[in-house]
């Protein structure tokens, strides 16, 4: 074992950053066999030196991230500050220092991960970043290096603990939205601004990530539809355990099945209780990828919190600083397929569509004839009435994005059509 140690800089000790700390101080010894090489925590930046950290060496702290990284004798800096300033200067200047990264900064890499692994690149060092999807979940590195010889088709998965955790106890105990999302910040699980999670910009960036690696080719941030769950209601709750469903918030990448282009989307939609992602409960995170040759995977554990997304940085820690023994780079970026993303108007699947109507005779025939003029074809339709109100549920066959809101929009002008209640996508079969 070579005894001079591999010197390591961390940028950020929150909840990640602190465990990262933790960890690489008592299981020193074990980290140093699985290398080949000891490795020395050679200084930790953060915004205020203040603070108490338990357990985090305090004469290791800085306030100057700059000067750390520009120090000179850094072998690998860990980024697990967030954002994409200051961080993307950061990173590219320990790369021009000769430093290969460990990052969990999905919302970067989702937009500039091209530029980052193009600079790693001609630096001749690594860029790695197993922690910014699906926290423990080993996913990116099997879909990099163990799928490689494969073609994936598609990646469909819950990304987000905190929306599984929403929605999961709105589904189990009743609860509304808002009731459900107290409960999750109460326990840690949503921020005490929870737009990201709820609105879906944390999924994309990570549907971004997944798409360009499972598909080889440049998906940003800006290439994923969003939507997010605070338009899910009880109703819709109701309707999916009515159809033998439940509501989650999926990503979801497809290569079209041409080749020519790809999708990704994040947004809620009912699956069916048979489906492995309907059983994911709580804030657990799961992907499903389907692969031509080694056909349906899933990768299932905790996505999120200090320990489990810790376990990732260091795992990213080991293979970096391997690489660094040997005097080897990993698999960098993976671009060559140079695929479209299609826009949403274009994607094709089915749809719950929920309408407040008339309670009186041809009304049905009449919200059947809107759909069949947009060429959008019915499987199911429930109704329901009562003193003059009626409910009706339509699913449909699959159908594109665009016939389907020209359907919507000659349904509200119906005079029969008191409201779209809310339209849901369905997927999983």
């Amino acid at each position: 074992m070579r005894t001079r140690p591999l010197k390591v800089a961390l940028l950020g000790c929150g909840v990640v950053g602190s465990e990262v700390a933790r960890i690489m101080t008592t299981d020193a010894a074990d980290l140093a066999a699985r290398i080949g090489a000891p490795v020395e925590l050679a200084g930790i930046a953060v915004r205020r030196a203040g603070r108490p950290r338990p357990g985090v060496p305090e004469h290791l702290l800085t306030t100057d991230a700059e000067a750390l990284v520009n120090r000179g004798d850094i072998d690998v800096v860990i980024e697990v500050v967030g954002g994409i300033e200051p961080s993307k200067h950061l990173i590219l200047s320990a790369f021009k220092q000769g430093a290969s990264v460990v990052s969990a900064n999905k919302a970067l890499l989702a937009k500039d991960g091209t530029e980052l692994h193009a600079a790693a690149a001609e630096a001749g060092v690594d860029l790695y970043y197993e922690a910014a999807v699906a926290g423990a979940i080993p996913l990116l590195r099997p879909l990099r290096e163990s799928l490689a010889g494969d073609r994936v088709n598609r990646v469909l998965g819950i990304v987000n603990g905190t929306t599984n955790f929403i929605l999961d106890k709105m589904d189990t105990t009743g609860a509304g939205y808002s009731e459900a999302l107290e409960e999750a910040t109460a326990l840690g699980y949503a921020e005490a601004d929870p737009t990201a999670d709820v609105e879906g910009f944390d999924a994309a960036a990570k549907a971004a990530i997944l798409a360009g690696i499972a598909f080889h080719t440049k998906v940003t941030a800006a290439d994923v539809y969003r939507e997010g769950l605070t338009e899910v209601t009880a109703a819709d709750i109701a309707s999916a355990k009515a159809m033998g469903c439940v509501v989650k918030l999926l990503a979801i990448c497809e290569r079209a099945a041409d080749g020519e282009s790809v999708t990704a989307r994040v947004h809620p939609a009912m699956i069916p209780l048979s489906h492995p992602l309907a059983s994911v409960r709580e804030a657990y995170n799961a992907v499903f990828v389907e692969a031509e040759a080694a056909g349906r995977l899933m990768f299932y554990g905790p996505g999120a919190g200090g320990a489990p997304t810790a376990s990732a940085v260091l795992g990213d820690l080991v293979a970096v600083c391997r690489n660094k023994l040997a005097g080897a780079t990993g698999p960098g970026d993976s671009v060559y397929t140079r695929l479209p993303a299609k826009p949403m108007d274009e994607v094709v699947t089915r749809y719950h569509v929920s309408l407040d109507v008339d309670d009186r005779a041809g009304v049905l025939a009449q919200v059947a004839s809107v759909f069949a003029e947009h060429g959008v074809s019915i499987d199911t339709v429930r109704q329901q009435g009562r003193d003059g109100d009626a409910s009706l549920v339509v699913v449909t066959h699959r159908a594109t994005d665009a016939a389907l809101s020209a359907t919507v929009d000659k349904l509200r002008a119906l005079d029969s059509v008191r409201d779209v209640a809310s339209i849901m996508r369905v997927e999983g079969e």
